[in-house]
């Protein structure tokens, strides 16, 4: 029972506890509202998706660990993604603004046993991320020919999704100069520019770009302007400003024997110059006529009125109106006309080619090469006629010679036609393959038995133009020129050819580059020398590559590179540093002497070493390549040698060669005062050899042997004088007693 009562304080406590424990909240900005939730956040929409953004605070009145958690509505993108424990927020889904301007969230913040949620929104704020557009695309215009100019005519429209600078557009004309047209560029109004009017007969269809910009703003930390551009299509509307017009022209109509009364000889054709909104044309015979022929007024059929015997003269020539009339029946324009009418008889007249002065079979033309495909040669007038009446008078036309370079129109003629020959193949044309292109013009009968046919030559003189480039004969040039070559040596010649003729094939060569300075060459024929100042060296410089330049009266040129090697020559002898050298040989090791050969190539600076003289010729050897010097092999002592040589000092001067493999080869020779030892006296010695050719060293010896002296000196007076010092300090008395102790006068003397 007693331990019943002792646990009844620890339940009202636990009791107490429970309902005592208070939910955890975010932090208060003191003004009322919360900032430790996101409230009133704003983010700009070019944010990069995984940046940080903000920290969730709060915390739990008991002080108990809270974890921090943020969820969205359904059907809503988790835009962010916190950490539980630390409240960071981090983006995870990209921003658009255009598209959601405000997001909403919950915030949450739970210490284990409650749990507080919080909705809040997150503005998104505007970048410049959005390019203008234009509305209700595409744009055709129709707009009348006599459209005054300054005239508003049409209005583009273009939006831009972004707020602010960003959002505001300013229109302008990218093809400005070439235009005929204005654009406003704030109202987008399209104008028809002042002092310019436009023509339906010269131009039906105009197209103009506009260009929209807004007016920038910053995107991901720069400034940004975007534009956008639409097509305009302005199409002309004819109005009535032109006369007829006859096509088919010249007119010629022949009249046989045969031909009955009434028959229809020929029809002439005009139409309304307003090609756009044509009106009707009426057509009137109104001289040459001679009673013999009529008019069909609405047709334009020509006929004959009179027998064919009737008709007394061999040609005619009608002269006719058309006249353009209104729906009213008003006169507005008229134009006139010339049909020529032969008289002839039945088919007993070849098809005949007619000059400008009559009948003639050879036609002579000068032109230049490579006209454009399409064009004709104007410079041919050439008419063909068959005499002969209807069926009797249809032949073909073609071309005999180099095919595919021109043809012939019409092919198929009735009576006469005035012959067009049109270019069909530019590059044919070519002065540097034909100066002179012959052709054949046939003409022949199509369905009559006698085939009658005829043919006229055509000569066509070519005229040279500047159309080709000069070309090298190699893409590069490789020479080769000794050393010792004097100035204004041939180094290499370079070729180039122009097809072209005269003045256009006339070739002027240059040279240039960096390593062009010691050559020159001739502009006429292209011989490279080496300047007149100029002294090739290989050991300076074995190798130069510059450019040449081919180029033609009119500045068309091309390109060729030129390597030039200068061959090395044997003009150096090898040098020895000394002409006198001392060594000390080690018994057992070599001593070295080294020659060098400033020529630039191999052979002529390679070095080989001989033993010119020595005495005994029986004590060393010489390595030819490496220059070494060593005892021959059965020399192992000083004693040997001294035996052999009967020479106690063992000192020997030996003349040594070096020599190059040029050719010719040169050498030079250099004394070798050699002193031979065995290793302990070698080093000793050598020191001691040293110091003579160091004088210098010497005198820091000895300096250095005085000043030792004078500080070991210093130091044992320093001692002695401290010592004393400090036996004075501690036997003063002593001293004392010592001096009464003496004889008084020789105390004080």
């Amino acid at each position: 029972m007693k331990n019943a009562w002792q646990l009844i304080p620890s339940f009202l406590h636990l009791c107490l506890a429970v309902q005592t424990n208070y939910a955890p909240s975010f932090y208060d900005n003191g003004s009322g509202s919360t900032n430790g939730n996101m409230a009133l956040l704003s983010l700009s929409e070019d944010t990069p998706v995984g940046t940080y953004i903000y920290t969730l605070n709060g915390s739990d009145p008991e002080g108990y660990p809270v974890i921090y958690g943020l969820t969205f509505p359904p059907g809503s993108k988790s835009y962010f993604l916190v950490d539980p424990l630390l409240g960071n927020v981090t983006l995870m889904e990209e921003l658009d603004r255009e598209k959601q301007d405000e997001i909403e969230a919950i915030v949450s913040i739970s210490d284990g046993l409650n749990k507080v949620s919080e909705r809040v929104r997150i503005l998104v704020t505007d970048a410049n991320d959005e390019s203008p557009e234009f509305q209700k695309t595409p744009y055709i215009v129709n707009v009348p020919e006599d459209t005054s100019p300054g005239s508003s005519i049409f209005q583009v429209e273009a939006l831009d999704k972004d707020m602010g600078s960003g959002g505001s557009i300013t229109y302008l004309m990218q093809n400005l100069h070439s235009s005929k047209f204005t654009v406003d560029r704030h109202s987008g109004v399209l104008r028809v520019k002042n002092g310019v009017s436009l023509d339906f007969e010269k131009s039906r269809t105009h197209f103009v770009t506009v260009l929209a910009k807004d007016g920038g703003g910053k995107l991901r930390g720069k400034y940004q302007v975007f534009t956008s551009t639409t097509t305009v299509t302005i199409n002309v509307e004819d109005v009535q400003d032109s006369p007829p017009v006859f096509v088919g022209t010249p007119y010629y109509g022949y009249v046989y024997e045969d031909t009955t009364l009434g028959a229809e000889i020929l029809t002439v054709m005009a139409f309304d110059g307003d090609r756009g909104n044509p009106n009707a044309v009426q057509y009137y015979l109104i001289d040459g006529d001679d009673g013999a022929f009529g008019i069909n007024s609405i047709t334009g059929a020509v006929t004959v009125i009179k027998n064919p015997d009737e008709l007394k003269k061999e040609v005619y020539e009608l002269k006719i109106k058309a006249s353009e009339l209104t729906s009213n029946g008003d006169v507005v324009g008229h134009a006139l006309t010339v049909v020529t009418i032969r008289v002839v008889d039945l088919n007993n007249h070849p098809p005949t080619f007619y000059g400008e002065n009559g009948p003639q079979n050879h036609f002579e033309l000068t032109m230049y090469e490579h006209p454009p495909e399409g064009e004709i040669l104007r410079g041919l007038k050439i008419t063909v006629n068959d005499s002969d009446q209807g069926a009797n008078a249809k032949f073909n036309l073609r071309l005999v010679g180099p095919g595919g370079i021109f043809r012939v129109v019409p092919q198929t003629v009735l009576n006469e036609a005035q012959v067009t020959i049109i270019v069909e193949n530019s590059a044919g044309i070519d002065y540097e393959k034909f100066h002179l292109l012959t052709f054949k013009l046939l003409a022949i009968e199509v369905n009559t038995p006698e085939k009658f046919s005829s043919t006229a030559d055509i000569t066509i003189h070519l005229l040279d133009i500047n159309d080709n480039v000069p070309k090298f004969s190699s893409e590069y040039y490789v020479a080769r020129i000794p050393e010792n070559s004097p100035g204004g040596s041939n180094v290499v010649a370079v070729t180039a050819t122009d097809l072209d003729s005269g003045l256009w094939g006339e070739i002027k060569y240059s040279i240039y580059g960096a390593g062009s300075d010691p050559f020159l060459i001739h502009p006429s024929t292209g011989i490279i020398y080496t300047q007149p100042w100029a002294s090739l060296d290989a050991e300076d410089t074995s190798k130069y590559n510059f450019y040449v330049k081919a180029e033609d009266t009119e500045g068309k040129y091309s390109l060729a590179e030129v390597f030039v090697t200068v061959l090395d020559i044997n003009d150096h002898c090898p040098e020895f540093s000394e002409n006198i050298q001392q060594k000390t040989m080690v018994i057992g090791s070599p001593v070295k002497i080294e020659a060098t050969d400033e020529d630039a190539e191999e052979p002529n600076n390679v070095v080989n070493y001989s033993i010119m003289q020595a005495d005994p010729d029986n004590v060393f050897d010489i390595d030819q390549h490496t220059g070494e010097i060593k005892l021959k092999s059965y020399i192992r002592s000083l004693d040997v040698i001294q035996n052999i040589s009967r020479n106690k000092n063992c000192k020997w001067s030996v003349v040594v060669q070096a020599k190059d493999g040029g050719s010719p080869s040169f050498s030079t020779t250099a004394v070798v005062k050699i002193d031979v030892t065995e290793e302990i006296r070698s080093r000793v010695k050598s020191y001691v050899l040293s110091l003579r050719r160091r004088p210098w060293m010497i005198f820091v010896i000895c300096m250095s042997t005085v000043l030792s002296s004078i500080s070991v000196t210093i130091v044992i007076s320093t001692i002695m004088y401290w010592k004393s010092v400090k036996r004075s300090k501690i036997h003063p008395r002593g001293r004392v007693k010592k001096i009464v102790r003496g004889p008084p006068r020789e105390a004080f003397h």
